[in-house]
Parts: structure tokens; sequence; C-alpha cells
């Protein structure tokens, strides 16, 4: 069950990086795409690219917040550069929204530079809505 939650979040990250405009290279609990490697010794969510920026996704939750390391954890993955062009690699975090002030109070003890690579999102699931539901609510003739 932790699992299918896990995946749940990692497939709403994965939207927000769609939005941004970025193509998934690697994630977890993918089909057709490879796992991503771990960046520095921390397991990182997607890896992905827009052009030729690259951004590294993380989905954090309530006792990944509580961890000793998380500020350097955080700090590091937000500090990371290309091998080459050393170009910023941007940070997207993804978090639940009733962990999303914890997340952002932890955010806000970090050093200026990483703050600025580091985009935060709240990740909610949506319900799912049918046309089948709507036609059944909208065509009742008896009650």
């Amino acid at each position: 069950m932790l699992e299918l939650m896990k995946r749940r979040t990692i497939d709403l990250l994965v939207e927000q990086f769609w939005k941004q405009g970025y193509l998934t290279l690697s994630r977890k609990y993918g089909t057709y795409l490879p796992e991503p490697n771990k960046v520095g010794g921390f397991d990182v969510d997607i890896i992905g690219r827009q052009k030729k920026n690259y951004a590294i996704g993380i989905s954090l939750t309530l006792e990944d917040l509580n961890q000793k390391n998380i500020l350097d954890r955080l700090n590091f993955l937000a500090t990371r550069q290309t091998k080459f062009t050393n170009k910023r690699v941007l940070l997207f975090i993804g978090i639940e929204t009733e962990n999303y002030s914890i997340a952002k109070s932890i955010i806000e003890r970090l050093e200026p530079e990483a703050i600025k690579n580091i985009r935060l999102f709240q990740i909610k699931d949506k319900p799912i809505i049918s046309n089948r539901n709507l036609q059944n609510k909208n065509n009742m003739l008896f009650s």
C-alpha cells in the first residue's frame, strides 16, 4: 500500500515536470524508463531535461522531513551542476498539502544559493470524475 502511494506521488510530480516543460529521462516506478541513479548517495525520484537544462525531482513525506540529514540532503541536491557546462540543476520537491508549511520552513533555513534552485510543489490527488457519473446524476428520474 505504501509503495502504491509513493508511486502515485511520483506520477503527480512527473505531471509537474511536464507542466514546466521538462522531458522525463528517468523515474522510479516507471514502466518504460530506467530508475535514476543515486546522486551523491541520495535517492532521487525523477531526472528530467528541458533543452540543455536539467532537473532533479524528489517527493518528500513527513517521515523524510523529520530525518536528521534533511538539510544536508536538500542543500546537496539543490547545489548540483552539470558536469561539463556547470549549469545549475533545478531541484523539484513534491510535498503533500498538509506538510507544505513544514517543508517551506525547512527550505528557508538553507543557503540562499540553494533556495534559488528549489521549486516546491504541493502534490494533491485529484478525484477522477467520469462523464458516466455526471450523466447519472443529471438524468435521475426518481429519487
